[in-house]
């Protein structure tokens, strides 16, 4: 694996347009491949509610940025768990978005993401890092495996089923 120069900042409302952009790749690559359950078919940028969740990324305080060459080429959100997620006892940092260019795929991209937010936690107190995806990505399943994570749950949410992961920092 052929790792990249990334530098991840914060972000701010400055970079919804570059992760609109990511979602809108990754939304192509997975129409490309059949999986619209994730995300569906339609562009976020050309979605209301799609621009609005990341508006509320972007001004949420907890976006991170990932730029290779000055370009955006991930997104990370961390924060409170949602409320679709079951409540822990034990102090966490959830992420709710883990975002990354498929143009770079197999660098390492992600894996930097996560190692962001286990750091994060760990700064911040918290015990727990938790993730979750879509429930029909083997692939993505095995990949948040891969990073650490274990499974600890499963969710439904308007007929969209959801994997929860959870990894002890």
């Amino acid at each position: 694996m052929r790792r990249v120069a990334l530098r991840i900042r914060p972000g701010d409302e400055r970079d919804e347009g570059a992760v609109l952009a990511l979602f809108d790749e990754a939304i192509a690559w997975l129409v490309a491949r059949g999986q619209t359950g994730q995300w569906g078919a339609l562009p976020f940028s050309q979605r209301e509610d799609a621009r609005d969740r990341v508006h509320q990324f972007a001004v949420g305080g907890g976006l991170y940025v990932g730029e290779c060459d000055g370009r955006a080429v991930a997104a990370l959100v961390v924060g409170e768990a949602p409320a679709y997620a079951p409540k822990l006892a034990a102090p966490e940092l959830y992420i709710p978005l883990l975002l990354t260019s498929r143009r770079l795929a197999g660098r390492d991209i992600g894996g930097a993401l996560v190692r962001v937010a286990v750091d994060l936690a760990r700064r911040r107190g918290a015990v727990v890092v938790r993730v979750d995806c879509w429930a029909g990505a083997p692939g993505l399943i095995a990949w948040y495996e891969r990073q650490g994570f274990v499974c600890c749950g499963s969710f439904e949410q308007n007929g969209w089923v959801g994997q929860i992961f959870k990894m002890t920092v």
